[in-house]
């Protein structure tokens, strides 16, 4: 189910950005996100908008329509999700975890059917592929950029939920999370989306082998 839902993802994507690129040809440039895709959508089906030529109209538009089959597949395969989740207890606790939601809480679970096989939180992280290559010398410890080994898709959406938590906690102020202002501090933004998918990665594993529920206090890091 998951990797079906890849699949219609990434095609969405190059629907959307060959959609744009042709439309920005006219002049017609959408916004970011949702909104402008059903903009350029909407734009597409409107016969009366003269910026677009009527031959570019016409072989646009079964892209787009191609687009709405898309979308809504990604949204069955999202129900279909949402109610595996709903039945596991294992993915109900995973969701209290910042940053965790029913996509990346169902895909653990359909990968790690003995979270028990890893020693640690850290040998997870590093299944995962989060964990940065070390490089120490004379005393030092040197972290390295993350490997490139692992779970790709598991760590793309650990990375896009700690994106999500960061850019979220920036629109609150940091209120919340106070820590995350700290971190951003020192640290380029995908640097501490890492490092805080790093951290989710840990307590993932954490909750799944203690079978308990997330603790705020353990968010904060070292």
């Amino acid at each position: 189910l998951h990797g079906v839902r890849y699949h219609w993802v990434r095609l969405s994507t190059r629907l959307i950005n060959t959609l744009r690129g042709y439309l920005a040809e006219f002049g017609i440039v959408a916004a970011r996100g949702r909104m402008g895709v059903e903009a350029i959508l909407t734009t597409l089906e409107d016969d009366r908008d003269e910026r677009i030529p009527a031959l570019a109209r016409d072989s646009l538009l079964p892209l787009a329509r191609e687009l709405r089959h898309v979308k809504q597949q990604i949204l069955e395969a999202d129900r279909k999700i949402m109610k595996a989740h709903k039945a596991n207890a294992v993915c109900q606790r995973l969701e209290t975890i910042p940053g965790v939601g029913p996509v990346i809480a169902t895909r653990v679970v359909a990968e790690v059917s003995d979270p028990a096989v890893f020693k640690s939180g850290r040998a997870f992280s590093a299944w995962i592929g989060l964990v940065p290559k070390q490089n120490s010398s004379g005393g030092r410890e040197r972290l390295g950029r993350i490997t490139k080994k692992g779970n790709p898709e598991l760590r793309r959406l650990l990375v896009a939920g700690a994106m999500s938590m960061i850019i979220r906690a920036k629109q609150l102020g940091f209120t919340r999370h106070p820590w995350l202002s700290r971190l951003l501090e020192r640290k380029p933004m995908m640097v501490a989306a890492i490092a805080l998918a790093n951290k989710i990665g840990r307590m993932i594993w954490a909750l799944m082998v203690k079978g308990e529920r997330f603790d705020p206090a353990k968010l904060m890091p070292a």
